[in-house]
């Protein structure tokens, strides 16, 4: 829709307009709007994962996008953006403030405003058959952090909030490092349950041959392995659950931690 309006009020195609007052004003001499055709130097290939490894993605003609994904860039480019729109070269101070300013939850205008470890992130991530990305900017440290990746998947999240953490000073730990072990199936009998997230999520948590296993709303079912009778851990993505008991010993909730972010979850 905004893609629309740009074409409405300036006369130019979507594609002119952003080359000519954001592109090249900011020297993004490697973006543009992709296209099928063309031949463009360097562009990644998109992959897919298979279910005997990665496979090409399939195609998408860029006219369905459009606005909403049919950009191409890179990192040092990008990098250029965060400068030049956080700088001063793209909005003045007002209407700045007004886009990164949340309206609805951490929702401002298409970018995701939040605190992270005492730091303020604004953040917006993208996909598109065959590629992943994640652009956050760290208002107080001036910190940019770009993670582009030609697979699908959750890694260009969970790399750039590893990246910031170590911008930081924060200790990581990767999800090879962490080590899983044996816990009674009695004790993972407790943790069975539906716990919400949020009004519209609920992860259920079940117990299979001895295998605790944890499925969000509309998403696949995946083991989670314990490091603690209480912490548990994810290798499909890079996530951690956490269950808390109360005085009797009853579980109450847990708190899902990943991409920098704790949220609740009170068992129904």
């Amino acid at each position: 829709m905004l893609g629309y309006l740009i074409e409405k009020i300036s006369g130019e195609s979507y594609e002119k307009f952003v080359q000519e007052n954001i592109f090249t004003p900011l020297g993004m001499k490697d973006s543009g709007y992709d296209s099928n055709s063309a031949i463009i130097r360097h562009r990644a290939a998109g992959y897919s994962p298979g279910p005997n490894g990665p496979q090409n993605t399939g195609f998408i003609h860029m006219s369905i996008p459009f606005a909403a994904g049919a950009l191409y860039s890179t990192t040092e480019d990008l990098l250029r953006w965060e400068q030049g729109l956080f700088g001063g070269k793209v909005l003045s101070p007002a209407p700045l403030q007004k886009m990164t300013t949340p309206f609805q939850h951490d929702y401002a205008c298409g970018l995701g405003v939040r605190m992270v470890n005492g730091h303020k992130l604004i953040e917006h991530g993208g996909g598109i058959e065959g590629f992943n990305t994640q652009l956050s900017y760290y208002t107080e440290d001036k910190l940019t952090v770009v993670v582009l990746g030609n697979l699908n998947g959750s890694a260009p999240n969970d790399i750039a909030t590893k990246l910031a953490a170590l911008a930081h000073g924060e200790k990581v730990v990767l999800a090879s490092e962490r080590k899983e072990i044996a816990v009674p199936p009695k004790i993972l009998a407790k943790y069975v349950g539906s716990y919400e997230l949020h009004p519209d999520l609920v992860l259920v948590v079940t117990l299979e041959n001895g295998q605790l296993m944890a499925q969000p709303t509309d998403q696949p079912k995946a083991p989670i392995f314990a490091e603690s009778e209480t912490k548990f851990f994810l290798k499909v993505v890079d996530a951690q659950i956490e269950f808390f008991k109360n005085e009797n010993g009853e579980v109450t909730h847990l708190v899902l931690h990943q991409g920098g972010m704790d949220t609740t979850g009170v068992k129904k």
